[in-house]
């Protein structure tokens, strides 16, 4: 009797890990075929944007007029924003790739500052012209190259998952077609010499200019845990981890760990080799309940700012996410606003510590500016604002444009129906750099650091 108990139980257990086994088994399949399926559309649709951008910088090259020409490289510069998009969803992480976005960055930046200049007072010049040849030429090789991979894709049914699981299997065989073919195309665009790109283009290496306007002495571990006690207060017994960053990472620092036994927390803060600066830094602890104003919390903010030698800022904007305030701050030159230079900080409303700050935006652009005057008045300005916008503010302000390059900008803060709108006109060029909708309609103009 009990000897058939326990077969039963014993074949209900097996009968039941089976089904089991066979669900995770069918939703893993399910997962991956759902990555193969969007490994696969993302590699088709960047086939057919190399396609179209060739095609596109084909038709540019047969035309003459302002209005037929610069909307055609517009529509460059939006191909090729959709293929970075396409390559960024491929499994090639560990295949070198960087060439071929470089390159797609440089048609990209080449088109979009062409397309946005006056063609009639300023058409192509000889030497843009030869650019566009050039590049009409490039990205016919490397649109015959990615046809290649995938007619040799749908010819033999291979599927991207072999690619990643080859990329993270170590030893796997080196012969994979897929990544053999993509290794061609970049082969392709690294025989490409830069002077072919022509004066013309402005290539992506200016984002690793990082941390360029920092200055001081270099300071090493001991003096960074030093520096992140001066931040952040851990209370009397702590303990610390400091760790430096990898060879890889564009500009020097320490990551700084602090464990403490003030409001049970721990804080992680990222500090600048050279001045030791703090990038960003983050408490973390649970936030009671609010004890202090959103306006005391500015108060803190900003006493906080000045206790550590910043200058020259305005409150930006102010919000409130359960019991923490969020703030911005942006430099300022003057009557200009300077938003590359901003800084971002959290405050715990129930006590008003300084829980989360980042000065990364800061440390990168903040340097002394010299504000020219603008070629074009704000009453100028004005009038390339929608006639439907009631304007309620109006200020100067350096802003980044789609290039990222600073310029300088008419700012209009204005109203159209039940949204309150932030509009940006060049104050060289008179073109409209950016619209913004604001979220919250409460601004703050005055300096307060």
């Amino acid at each position: 009797m009990l000897r058939g108990i326990l077969i039963t139980i014993l074949t209900i257990g097996v009968a039941g890990a089976a089904f089991w086994g066979y669900q995770e088994h069918q939703e893993k399949n399910a997962i991956l075929q759902n990555a193969e399926n969007n490994y696969q559309r993302a590699f088709h649709d960047l086939s057919f944007q190399m396609d179209l951008l060739n095609d596109k910088i084909g038709t540019s090259l047969a035309m003459n007029s302002r209005s037929s020409l610069s909307p055609a490289l517009a529509e460059v510069w939006k191909i090729t924003s959709q293929a970075h998009n396409d390559v960024g969803q491929l499994p090639l992480t560990l295949v070198p790739f960087n060439k071929t976005e470089e390159f797609l960055a440089n048609v990209g930046n080449f088109a979009y500052k062409t397309a946005i200049r006056d063609l009639d007072d300023e058409p192509l010049t000889d030497e843009e012209y030869a650019t566009l040849e050039t590049l009409y030429k490039e990205s016919a090789d490397i649109q015959n190259d990615l046809r290649e991979v995938q007619h040799m894709v749908l010819d033999n049914h291979l599927t991207w998952m072999d690619v990643e699981l080859a990329l993270a299997t170590e030893g796997a065989p080196a012969d994979n077609t897929i990544i053999d073919g993509f290794k061609t195309v970049e082969k392709t665009v690294e025989s490409y010499s830069e002077t072919e790109f022509g004066v013309g283009m402005v290539g992506i290496k200016k984002e690793d200019d990082n941390f360029k306007y920092l200055k001081g002495k270099k300071i090493n571990k001991e003096e960074a845990v030093e520096t992140a006690k001066k931040w952040v207060t851990p209370g009397e017994n702590f303990k610390t981890k400091v760790t430096e960053n990898g060879k890889g990472a564009d500009y020097g620092f320490f990551s700084v760990y602090m464990e403490g036994d003030r409001n049970k927390s721990h804080a992680t803060m990222d500090i600048t080799k050279k001045g030791g600066f703090p990038i960003w830094f983050l408490v973390s602890r649970e936030v009671e309940e609010q004890k202090i104003s959103l306006n005391d919390a500015t108060n803190k903010a900003i006493a906080f700012l000045k206790d550590h030698n910043f200058t020259d800022l305005d409150l930006f904007e102010s919000a409130q996410y359960d019991n923490m305030g969020v703030f911005t701050f942006v430099g300022t030159n003057g009557d200009t606003r300077i938003y590359p230079d901003a800084i971002t900080m959290k405050v715990a409303l129930d006590n008003g510590d300084i829980i989360g700050f980042s000065a990364e935006d800061y440390l990168k652009s903040h340097h002394e500016r010299e504000i020219a005057e603008p070629k074009i008045t704000a009453a100028e300005a004005k009038k390339q604002v929608n006639p439907k916008v009631k304007i309620m503010e109006e200020r100067q302000a350096v802003i980044l444009n789609d290039l990222t390059k600073e310029v300088l900008c008419h700012e209009f803060t204005g109203v159209l129906g039940d949204d309150t709108y932030r509009i940006y006109i060049n104050a060289e060029s008179g073109i409209e750099e950016k619209v913004e909708k604001l979220d919250n309609a409460e601004q703050i103009y005055e300096d307060v650091v």
